[in-house]
């Protein structure tokens, strides 16, 4: 017998006048839906009939009255509530159970709430804060001190290291000199300008030269060729009342003997050996 426009889709139960169910276009007599189509219940594990309201979450489904905190029973109809490991629960019951405690602030964070991790630690997200001006770090650069953070720029105001030229923040490699942080870049000749880092240099009043020209402004000058007498080779020379040679230069001007250890003879800005002072 052929269904009329109007039967149960599944036992051809006249519908007239009954309580129905439609599902894919085809309508059910209720007892019929419920046994077909009914969803069962994740708490009483009955089934949810078609005339009940069925609360879903994912997959599963609860009666109305099932549809509780599994902790408290505390029912979730309206309410805020969270899953753990296929479990419901209220939203206290789960802060107490599994939400972390703010390193900062000590309370609960919530779920569903932003928040920063470091060091194993969890914040809120307007906890984790700037020691010096107290705004939030969020996904800004942060430099870690002792125990405290702070931003970049509350940093570098405190505690970064200052050019002794430019005054600017030395964030990458830098020179000490006479304990002073310099810039590599800003470390340079006093006079000639010259970049002194890697190369060697000497000062004077604190301030630092190249060799060269710390040997053309300052050293003391060779009587025999007049150049510069510095520390380079050694910087050994010989000094006589008011004259310095190079250890080199030291010789008879007559035979060029080096006298160095040797007697010699002065006569005005040159000196001889003996032999050769004696015979000329």
């Amino acid at each position: 017998m052929e269904n009329s426009d109007f039967d149960c889709q599944y036992c051809n139960e006249s519908l007239y006048g009954k309580k129905y169910a439609v599902k894919d276009d085809g309508s059910y007599c209720v007892k019929c839906f419920d046994e077909l189509f009914a969803n069962i219940c994740e708490g009483c594990k009955k089934p949810i009939e078609c005339d009940s309201k069925d609360f879903s979450y994912k997959d599963s489904h609860w009666h109305e009255a099932c549809f509780k905190c599994d902790k408290c029973t505390r029912s979730l109809v309206e309410n805020p509530f969270a899953a753990k490991d296929e479990v419901l629960l209220c939203i206290d019951c789960y802060s107490t159970e599994y939400s972390s405690k703010c390193f900062g602030c000590k309370a609960t964070i919530m779920p569903g709430s932003r928040k920063m991790e470091y060091k194993g630690s969890n914040w809120h997200e307007t906890c984790f804060v700037c020691q010096s001006c107290r705004q939030p770090i969020g996904i800004k650069h942060f430099i870690p001190k002792q125990s405290n953070i702070y931003c970049m720029p509350c940093y570098e105001k405190h505690y970064a290291n200052h050019c002794k030229s430019c005054q600017k923040v030395i964030t990458s490699e830098g020179i000490s000199f006479q304990d002073q942080p310099w810039h590599s870049e800003c470390f340079k000749c006093s006079s000639c300008k010259k970049r002194l880092a890697g190369e060697k240099f000497t000062s004077r009043e604190e301030s630092p030269y190249c060799m060269e020209c710390f040997g053309n402004l300052y050293a003391k000058r060779c009587a025999s060729c007049a150049q510069p007498i510095t520390a380079q080779g050694g910087g050994k020379y010989i000094s006589f009342e008011d004259h310095q040679w190079h250890s080199d230069c030291f010789i008879c001007a007559k035979c060029t003997a080096s006298l160095v250890g040797q007697r010699f003879i002065a006569q005005k800005d040159e000196i001889f050996c003996p032999g050769c002072c004696h015979g000329s």
